[in-house]
């Protein structure tokens, strides 16, 4: 990228000569202003020569190496799989986002308060029923797509070179999504994420060695108790989400730029 400084020309003249569509006009209007403020075009450049280098060093997917038109297979409900998790994901969020608003983990150090907010949610705030509904229905529909997804890659042999880096990358998500549904569980505070969270503290008990100090550090010690429940807000609300979403857009670059696994 130069630094020098570039030589001026006339884009107004330049835009009526040519015949574009008001949409087309607007665009290079658009982008004219923020090139001449902030060199938008030399970064454009870059993108596109770093695109063309990466994917000349992918393989040649089925439908180029043995001239195929017909690309059914790619309309296959499987292989909606991995958008249809980020858009569970995205709903899951945005919902999730909104009734942050109104949950709080707990008031003057009672636990107790988590649950009556969440029955104020579902009883008294409008549309908060269906607001929690959406949540927990787009968190099982994210956990049952992953699932599904990792299949679809396993079996159709997505997995293999040069995809290994992103298989390795699903593994981690699919795990960071149990764990982001394990959080999500014992935020209610209710009998059933008592009894989630009194198994979660037994099985960091058993494992060998550092059991003792996996439950005091996710769990807050060896029962269930006030701090339990700040450690699962902090870790659903905190900590995951920007985890989990920056592996998403890592996964979703790596993909662009390898493209999808074809049958064969």
């Amino acid at each position: 990228m130069s630094i020098e400084r570039k030589d001026e020309h006339d884009h107004g003249e330049w835009l009526r000569e040519k015949e574009l569509t008001p949409i087309e006009t607007t665009f290079l209007t658009t982008l004219i202003w923020m090139d001449k403020r902030f060199r938008i075009v030399d970064y454009l450049e870059i993108l596109e020569t770093l695109y063309y280098r990466v994917n000349l060093q992918m393989p040649k997917s089925h439908t180029e190496q043995y001239g195929l038109d017909n690309k059914f297979w790619y309309w296959y409900p499987l292989y909606a799989l991995g958008s249809f998790s980020t858009i569970a994901y995205v709903v899951a969020a945005v919902s999730g986002a909104l009734l942050g608003f109104y949950y709080s983990p707990s008031t003057a150090g009672d636990p107790t308060a988590a649950y009556n907010q969440l029955a104020y949610i579902m009883a008294d705030l409008n549309f908060g029923f269906m607001l929690r509904s959406i949540h927990r229905w787009a968190a099982q529909v994210m956990v049952a797509a992953v699932f599904l997804h990792m299949l679809r890659v396993y079996f159709t042999g997505a997995y293999k070179e040069p995809r290994e880096v992103n298989w390795i990358l699903g593994i981690i998500l699919i795990s960071l999504t149990m764990v982001f549904g394990y959080t999500g569980y014992l935020l209610p505070w209710d009998q059933l994420a008592f009894w989630a969270g009194q198994i979660g503290v037994e099985m960091s008990l058993s494992v060998p060695l550092v059991g003792e100090w996996v439950a005091q550090l996710l769990f807050g010690g060896f029962s269930l108790s006030q701090a339990t429940l700040q450690r699962m807000y902090i870790l659903h609300v905190f900590l995951l989400p920007f985890v989990v979403t920056t592996l998403i857009a890592v996964h979703i670059g790596i993909v662009w730029m390898q493209g999808i696994a074809e049958p064969h």
